[in-house]
Order: structure tokens, then sequence, then C-alpha cells
């Protein structure tokens, strides 16, 4: 999970409010906007070179996703466009906001954070919906979304999406981010059983280093969709009329997905914890092994040594020096006292 706990606030200080400022670090090169325009009967879709000729269908439901939020004329030309309050620009551009929603009368403002799968790792983003009376504006930080199942229904015109209003494309959008947490869960609990059996075998330090990786991703993952939680409630219960109460219905199901990625996420750390738990008892349990036969090897020879050093000293009169089995002797005393030790020591069950 590649995200910065606290992302570069300090390059808006001293900006007058609603200034768009861009802080993030996934920049998407030149800003890429594409519109879907559809009714029950059509579906058109551009893409749009200069966001200044950017204006609504009438009789048609207008969907516009723009990748890439770093660019900020680009921002503010959509912002006249639709006649989005300055503050709202800036919100887009700061992509450090937690999930909200914000009720402008005639639209209102969501935030969401999304996952995009990359080869290297997994990336934390903000979406950005605006969703007016006959239109929804998506803002991506970079190309690449969970929104292909969407447009393909669009397209094709299966179910009921193409005769719905706005609120039910902007559910479906809400729906699919969502919907790709549980993909997220699903491999982070392939991790977690996988990682169980490496702690039992072999408690290396690399696991310990999955495990962390891992603690931070639920960390991530809890600080997304916690928030979002609010964010449908809001959405379920609001008197906006911009919201139908037919779609509430979809958003209660969303809500209940929610439910259960927060459980799944509190029982995955709660698990992840248990694990460097683990991971510490093995080392210490490892440590403590190597130290006990340490210990059962120096006091084997403990009695060993004083033989040798007793026979070593150098006085003229030994009796036992002058016996011709003297040293074979010793060599079975030193054999018999180890043997003795040795079948005590497993009597105990201390080997």
């Amino acid at each position: 999970m590649r995200e910065k706990l606290m992302k570069a606030r300090s390059k808006k200080s001293g900006l007058p409010p609603g200034t768009a400022v861009y802080i993030g670090e996934r920049k998407a090169g030149k800003t890429r906007v594409r519109m879907m325009s559809y009714s029950p009967g059509a579906v058109e879709e551009r893409e749009i070179a200069d966001p200044r000729g950017l204006k609504k269908e009438e009789g048609k439901i207008t969907w516009i996703n723009i990748d890439g939020v770093n660019d900020a004329p680009v921002l503010e030309r959509i912002g006249e466009a639709f006649s989005l309050h300055p503050l709202v620009i800036e919100d887009i551009a700061n992509t450090d906001q937690r999930p909200k929603v914000e009720d402008y009368g005639s639209y209102l403002y969501i935030v969401v954070r999304m996952f995009d799968h990359a080869p290297d790792g997994v990336y934390s983003e903000q979406m950005s919906i605006v969703l007016g009376r006959d239109f929804v504006l998506s803002f991506q930080e970079a190309e690449g979304d969970v929104f292909d199942a969407v447009r393909q229904r669009i397209r094709s015109g299966t179910g009921s999406l193409r005769k719905e209003g706005p609120d039910y494309l902007a559910y479906a959008l809400l729906d699919a981010v969502v919907d790709d947490y549980f993909s997220l869960l699903e491999t982070a609990g392939d991790e977690i059983e996988s990682m169980e059996e490496r702690l039992v075998s072999d408690p290396s330090p690399k696991v310990l280093r999955d495990i962390h990786h891992l603690k931070t991703e639920m960390i991530v993952l809890r600080k997304s969709v916690w928030p979002l939680r609010e964010v449908i409630s809001y959405l379920e219960k609001t008197d906006s009329k911009l919201i139908r109460p037919g779609t509430k219905t979809y958003l209660r199901d969303v809500y209940d997905h929610t439910i259960h990625v927060i459980d799944s996420v509190e029982t995955f750390r709660d698990m992840v914890s248990g694990m460097l738990d683990i991971y510490l008892s093995s080392v210490s349990n490892r440590l403590n092994e190597v130290m006990k036969f340490l210990t059962v090897i120096g006091t084997i020879f403990l009695p060993l040594t004083f033989i040798a050093g007793v026979y070593g000293m150098n006085f003229r009169y030994m009796p036992e020096l002058e016996q011709p089995l003297g040293y074979f002797a010793v060599w079975a005393v030193m054999i018999i006292v180890a043997a003795v030790m040795m079948f005590y020591f497993r009597g105990r069950k201390w080997i």
C-alpha cells in the first residue's frame, strides 16, 4: 500500500481559500476528460479536448470523468462550466480529504477513497463525485478505475442504469468502489493465511516485514471505510431532491456492504496484531531453545572440565599419575559422568 500518512499541505500555506493546489504524488501528466451522455434509447461518448466547451446535454444524463486533478486551470474551467463553488475545486485538488459529503443545494459533493491495483503495489487515491440534477462529475488522480462495468452497462443498455437518473449513476459508482474493497480484502485474507503457515514453520525477518506491510494496508483501508459509512448513511437519509426515494433503497444495500467491509477490516487487523505477537513469541521461543541447548552442553562439560583441571595441575606427587591405566580410567570416569547427566536431563525432559 503506497500512501503517505500526511501529504504536503504546506504547499497551500498563505494562499486564499478556494485556491486549487494539487498535493498528491500520482500525477497523470495531461488531464483527460471523457464524457458520456445517455438516455433510455441512445448513448454518446466523446473525449473533450477543451473543458471550456463542456455543457450539459438537454434531455440526457451527462457523466463526465476527469483523469488527473493536478492541472488547476482545467479544474477551474470545469468548475465554471458547472457552477461549482471554488472550495469544491480546492477540495478536489487537495487529495488528502477524508470521505465526506457536502450539500451545496443544486449539487452534492462526495469524496471517497478508491484503490488502484498496480503491478508494484496497491495505491489509494481520492475519488471526487459531483452529483447534479442531470449530470455526474467524477474526478480521479490518475487513469485507471473500477468503473468499466458501469460504462459497459451504459453502452449495452442492460439493467436499469440508462432508465434511471443521475442519482442512480452516482450510486453505481459508489457501489463499484465499495465492491472493489472486497477484492482487496480477499487478497489480504490469502496473505494472512500464507503468513500464518510461515509463522509456524519459519518465522524469518521477511515474515515480519510482510506483517508490517499488511498492517499498513489495513490501517489505510480502515481510514477509507469508516468515514464512508457516514457518507452512505447521509445519502440514504438526506432530504435533498437530488436523490430519489427509489435510489435510497440501493444506497441501503451499499451501506450494508460498507458495514461488512468494516467488520472484515477489524477482524483482519486483530489477526495481524495477533500474528505480530505470535512472531515475537516464536522468535523468543527459538532463542530460549538455543539458550537451553547451550546451557545443557555447558552443564555437561562443567564436571568434565573440573576433572581435566584437577589432573592438569603440575604437582609432582599425584597417585593416579603412576598408575598404568590412569589415563584410561580418567576417560572412563568422564564418559560415565557425561552419560549419567544426559540420562538425568532426558528424564526431567530438559532436552
